[in-house]
């Protein structure tokens, strides 16, 4: 197979691309990748024996992008070309221009428009929300699928609290992702306000950064908040903290979630979709409505002071995690998938 996507040097979905491209190497899979121009995902993918082509993966008039495409697919001849989101799909070439002989399908990790979808024969989502989203645009149900994510959860060490100007004995909350309109981490500080003595580090990088700190500096907690930007360790740093939280507005997943359950952290999420699919309210988390910082200034203040209900909410989701989101249980859902679109266009060259 060959899998192609056109993202940011960081994200959730980029990140997830790499865990599974080289889960499914383990697992034996004869693939060929294709990525943006990314010094740093091209080394980690070489490292791992995937050494990808990577195109421009510009505008939609990106031709040079177009017919790279076409020939890398016609002397590699996968049986499945998989694209990631919406401008690598957009930038597949005409089928009759790649000579054909494959199944095209896309991932979807969002609500995107399908518009840019037509010429799959099939479309993954990695929630059932986002598959119920898809089949009521109107594409027939045989050709969705609920493919889930997954996480690791390896043994590492914790960072040291020290390394980042923190209190060994402090209460510490993590929130994870990208500073944007959309993960309301506005909302986290706001809340930060009404939990005396709690420290929060926040791991991620984008256009609102400064903003966040001013945020901080006006509220008069900016000496409890730690802006970490974007880390490659986000295992380490949720063993190193107390509590999880997914403060989102618009959250289609919330992965951070499932890489709080990995590792026995309680999380606190704001009701959006994701997060809501997920979460067992009060028995694998604790959701809260979206935009309300008092709330989740209560719900950080009653799992601070109660060490028992956060082990239990830490055993519940690591319950959850092992049931469906093991790179086992997730990889062997994949390679099912693979198999069975495969067939079907081996089936097809046949007849």
């Amino acid at each position: 197979m060959l899998q192609a996507i056109a993202g940011r040097p960081h994200g959730g979905a980029e990140e997830f691309f790499v865990r599974l491209a080289i889960a499914l190497q383990r697992a034996g899979l004869d693939q060929r990748i294709v990525i943006r121009r990314d010094p740093a995902r091209s080394r980690r993918l070489g490292t791992a024996g995937l050494p990808p082509l990577e195109l421009p993966f510009a505008g939609a008039f990106d031709l040079l992008t177009r017919q790279a495409l076409a020939r890398e697919i016609r002397r590699y001849r996968p049986q499945v070309v998989l694209t990631w989101m919406s401008r690598a799909t957009r930038l597949m070439p005409p089928r009759w221009l790649a000579g054909g002989g494959y199944v095209h399908a896309a991932r979807l990790g969002g609500y995107y428009d399908l518009k840019y979808y037509r010429r799959c024969e099939h479309l993954v989502g990695n929630t059932r929300a986002i598959v119920d989203f898809i089949r009521g645009g109107g594409v027939p149900p045989a050709r969705v699928h609920y493919l889930p994510n997954f996480v690791d959860a390896l043994p590492v060490a914790a960072v040291e609290r020290a390394a980042l100007s923190t209190p060994t004995g402090v209460p510490l909350v993590l929130a994870l992702g990208r500073l944007h309109p959309n993960k309301a981490f506005d909302v986290a500080l706001d809340a930060l306000v009404h939990v005396p003595g709690a420290y929060l580090w926040l791991a991620g990088e984008g256009e609102l950064h400064g903003d966040l700190e001013r945020q901080a500096m006006r509220l008069g907690i900016n000496d409890r908040v730690r802006f970490l930007g974007w880390r490659p360790d986000a295992a380490a740093l949720i063993e190193a903290c107390d509590i999880v939280i997914c403060p989102s507005r618009v959250e289609p997943l919330g992965n951070v979630v499932i890489e709080a359950w990995a590792r026995r952290r309680p999380v606190i999420a704001a009701a959006s979709d994701g997060p809501v699919a997920l979460i067992d309210d009060d028995i694998t988390g604790l959701i809260v409505p979206i935009d309300d910082a008092e709330s989740f200034a209560a719900a950080l203040r009653r799992l601070i002071a109660d060490a028992d209900k956060r082990g239990r909410l830490g055993a519940a989701g690591r319950a959850a995690y092992e049931a469906e989101f093991t790179e086992a249980a997730a990889v062997a859902q994949y390679l099912k998938f693979f198999e069975t679109v495969s067939g079907s266009c081996a089936a097809s060259r046949a007849s």
